[in-house]
Protein backbone atom coordinates (compact mmCIF):
# COMPACT_ATOMS: atom_id res chain seq x y z
CA UNK A 1 0.00 0.00 0.00
CA UNK A 2 2.75 2.59 1.04
CA UNK A 3 4.52 1.70 -1.70
CA UNK A 4 1.50 2.81 -4.60
CA UNK A 5 0.59 5.59 -2.59
CA UNK A 6 4.73 6.91 -2.50
CA UNK A 7 4.91 6.06 -6.45
CA UNK A 8 1.45 8.20 -7.05
CA UNK A 9 2.81 11.11 -5.27
CA UNK A 10 6.24 11.13 -6.51
CA UNK A 11 5.07 10.50 -10.17
CA UNK A 12 2.29 12.75 -9.90
CA UNK A 13 2.08 15.32 -7.54
CA UNK A 14 5.64 16.34 -6.70
CA UNK A 15 6.75 20.11 -8.47
CA UNK A 16 10.41 19.34 -8.01
CA UNK A 17 12.44 16.53 -7.91
CA UNK A 18 13.68 14.80 -3.97
CA UNK A 19 16.94 14.69 -3.53
CA UNK A 20 16.13 11.47 -1.56
CA UNK A 21 13.57 9.00 -1.99
CA UNK A 22 10.33 9.94 -0.52
CA UNK A 23 9.53 8.23 2.92
CA UNK A 24 6.23 6.63 4.69
CA UNK A 25 7.23 8.98 7.61
CA UNK A 26 7.92 12.44 5.22
CA UNK A 27 5.32 15.14 6.19
CA UNK A 28 3.65 16.00 3.14
CA UNK A 29 2.16 19.02 4.31
CA UNK A 30 4.27 21.20 6.56
CA UNK A 31 7.30 20.16 4.15
CA UNK A 32 5.19 21.74 1.38
CA UNK A 33 5.77 18.54 -0.88
CA UNK A 34 2.00 18.29 -1.38
CA UNK A 35 -0.25 21.54 -1.60
CA UNK A 36 -3.97 21.36 -0.96
CA UNK A 37 -4.75 20.49 -4.59
CA UNK A 38 -2.32 17.94 -4.08
CA UNK A 39 -4.17 16.22 -1.23
CA UNK A 40 -7.67 16.17 -3.27
CA UNK A 41 -6.03 14.58 -6.09
CA UNK A 42 -4.19 12.12 -4.02
CA UNK A 43 -7.92 11.50 -2.06
CA UNK A 44 -9.21 10.80 -6.17
CA UNK A 45 -6.29 8.53 -6.29
CA UNK A 46 -6.79 6.54 -3.22
CA UNK A 47 -10.28 6.22 -2.81
CA UNK A 48 -10.25 4.23 -7.01
CA UNK A 49 -6.82 2.25 -6.44
CA UNK A 50 -8.48 1.10 -2.94
CA UNK A 51 -12.01 0.92 -3.95
CA UNK A 52 -12.86 3.09 -0.87
CA UNK A 53 -15.21 6.37 -0.18
CA UNK A 54 -13.69 8.88 1.83
CA UNK A 55 -16.36 11.40 3.37
CA UNK A 56 -15.08 15.02 3.81
CA UNK A 57 -15.03 14.98 7.72
CA UNK A 58 -12.00 12.44 7.12
CA UNK A 59 -10.27 14.80 5.18
CA UNK A 60 -7.94 16.28 7.83
CA UNK A 61 -4.28 16.47 8.49
CA UNK A 62 -3.69 13.96 10.63
CA UNK A 63 -5.15 11.66 8.46
CA UNK A 64 -3.20 12.73 5.64
CA UNK A 65 -0.07 14.18 7.29
CA UNK A 66 2.06 11.04 5.92
CA UNK A 67 2.16 8.29 4.12
CA UNK A 68 2.09 6.29 6.96
CA UNK A 69 -0.99 7.98 8.48
CA UNK A 70 -2.83 7.56 5.24
CA UNK A 71 -2.35 3.98 5.38
CA UNK A 72 -2.93 3.78 9.22
CA UNK A 73 -6.62 5.52 8.44
CA UNK A 74 -7.30 3.40 5.39
CA UNK A 75 -6.81 0.22 7.39
CA UNK A 76 -9.20 1.36 10.45
CA UNK A 77 -11.68 1.95 7.87
CA UNK A 78 -11.32 -1.37 6.44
Amino acid sequence: MNDKIIAYITDNLLYEQLDDPLTADENLLESGLIDSLGIMKLVVFIESEFEVAIPPEDMTIENFMTVNHIKEYLMLGK
